[in-house]
């Protein structure tokens, strides 16, 4: 089981308003922002849910490799919710709105966006229609 993860972005500030809005229709809140200075000059943010970081962005300022975050949606609404405001917060759409993938799972349901630094990022749920 994964405690967290550590997402290292470009622009921090653009990531993190990304991230504050497409996740708050998964329960998300922003937990906590470190001073830089101590964080070696690092400008970073937690989000989680309840509390419990589980989400952090590093603002390193460059371009990292592309990676794939796949979040828990509670119901299909909240996948909805989470692609519509993705896409108001900056994400860019690849052709993978809110759609049953029965391949996956019989009762899966998600969609993917990209970030702001081209990370593909899923909401995904297991409930039936």
């Amino acid at each position: 089981m994964i405690d967290h993860l550590t997402l290292s972005v470009a622009d921090y500030k653009q990531s993190k308003a990304f991230y504050v809005a497409a996740l708050a229709a998964l329960g998300y809140d922003l937990i906590e922002e470190l001073n830089p200075h101590l964080t070696g000059g690092l400008s970073v943010a937690s989000l989680g849910v309840d509390g419990k970081h589980c989400l952090w962005l590093a603002g390193r300022g460059k371009q990292t490799p592309d990676q794939h975050i796949g979040f828990a949606a509670p119901n299909r609404a909240a996948v909805d919710a989470f692609f519509e405001a993705a896409l108001k917060a900056g994400g860019r759409d690849i052709g993978s709105a809110p759609k049953n993938d029965p391949k996956r799972h019989p009762d899966c349901y998600a969609c993917s966006v990209l970030d702001p630094d081209g990370h593909n990022i899923e909401a995904i749920c297991f409930q039936p229609a």
